[in-house]
């Protein structure tokens, strides 16, 4: 774990964009509902109720979804680029080995969901609640969290490369076995963060730094008293 350096750096680069047309189609369902292997491209999803559905290798590109009910589907392998989430429910939600590429995920609902195994790249979490949330074995590059509740969200195997939490709560967040060199915590909250061994190369911040210090000293075997 790199100690907080006062020196003043480059400013970190801001995820990508998602490539969204300014005119979209509206989504009509069942039509451009969830199905096995589905396609849906340049559409608008409003406060459409699509949960608890099941749907295998679906792909969205350059979609929007406003305030969409997904939660409880089973969305394994889903494939989404160029896509903005804006107060969708996806908790309980099962995208484990799905790939999300050049998104905004915005005050979103993410408890519980699975994406375990999946892929991420030019990603940013704003003001979303991930708690319970699984990214085990997931590959993140280039994502933001910023001002989520990641409370307990499990990290277990991921690896994280050019992945910044800025303004999150991470109580109880799992980071056992991860590869994580160059991941940065600003303002987090990480107290009760488990496989704080496995963050050899993180860059924390003054006020990250004294939870993420702890708890490598409990993994130590070392006991802080006062």
């Amino acid at each position: 774990m790199q100690a907080p350096s006062t020196r003043s750096s480059a400013p970190l680069r801001h995820p990508a964009r998602p490539r969204i047309p300014s005119r979209l189609a509206q989504a009509l369902l069942p039509r451009d509902g969830l199905g096995n292997e589905s396609s849906a491209s340049s559409l608008e999803y409003g406060p459409v109720d699509l949960s608890g559905r099941q749907a295998w290798a679906a792909e969205f590109e350059a979609c929007r979804f406003d305030r969409t009910d997904l939660s409880g589907s089973v969305l394994r392998g889903a494939r989404l680029v160029d896509v903005e989430m804006r107060g969708v429910d996806l908790a309980g939600t099962d995208l484990h080995d799905g790939a999300l590429t050049r998104a905004a995920v915005r005050n979103c609902r993410l408890t519980g969901a699975s994406w375990a195994g999946g892929g991420f790249r030019e990603v940013v979490f704003d003001g979303c609640r991930g708690d319970l949330a699984s990214f085990r074995f997931a590959r993140l590059t280039g994502v933001l969290f910023r001002d989520c509740d990641l409370r307990e969200v499990d990290f277990q195997g991921a690896r994280l490369s050019r992945v910044r939490f800025e303004d999150c709560d991470l109580k109880g967040a799992r980071f056992d076995a991860v590869e994580a060199a160059g991941t940065r915590f600003s303002r987090c909250d990480l107290w009760g963060l488990s496989g704080a061994v496995s963050l050899k190369g993180v860059v924390v911040d003054d006020t990250s730094a004294p939870a993420l210090l702890h708890a490598l000293a409990s993994a130590m075997g070392i006991t802080v008293e006062g």
